[in-house]
């Protein structure tokens, strides 16, 4: 076992020495998470809006519409990114986004987000699980479409069930 570790360790040293740099991890925790209060964060060119709600909160038409399940017990994650235009209220743009939660017992969960397009609208929803006064602080990893920069979000939301 050990002379594995120590061949792994190697492997992991060359690697780091063949790229230059050790890579950076994905979620980064160096920033603290924004309140659930705040809904957006600005990175100059663009703004990434986000939002967590328990699904219970949608209408039926609406959870209908999108094939979401209405549940105290379920929450979603919506994320939209709109690139900013002069004398506008911005662009609905598409992107790739990563979103992952994870609670303050350290469960990580990586979340499968949709995308949804309403005329002139982009967003990205992920629908998941949640325990009664569980708290989930989302990372959100957004690079817009045609772009080489990549903006993280750290966002903290507390649900409550019935």
């Amino acid at each position: 076992m050990k002379v594995y570790l120590r061949a792994l360790s190697a492997v992991a040293v060359v690697f780091v020495a063949a790229c230059g740099q050790p890579v950076e991890p994905r979620v980064s925790n160096r920033e603290p998470p924004l309140r659930a209060t705040e809904s957006f964060r600005d990175f100059g060119d663009y703004v990434v809006h986000f939002n967590a709600i328990s699904t219970e909160q949608l209408t039926p038409e609406v959870a209908r519409q999108y094939g979401i399940i209405r549940s105290s017990n379920r929450g979603m994650l919506n994320v939209s990114i709109i690139k900013k235009a002069q004398n506008s209220t911005g662009t609905s743009v598409p992107g790739s986004i990563f979103a992952s939660a994870v609670n303050l017992t350290g469960q990580l969960r990586e979340l499968e987000l949709r995308e949804i397009r309403e005329e002139a609208a982009v967003y990205y929803i992920a629908e998941f699980g949640v325990a009664n006064e569980e708290t989930l602080i989302f990372t959100i990893d957004v690079t817009p479409m045609n772009e080489p920069s990549r903006f993280s979000v750290r966002y903290m939301k507390q649900y409550f069930t019935n």
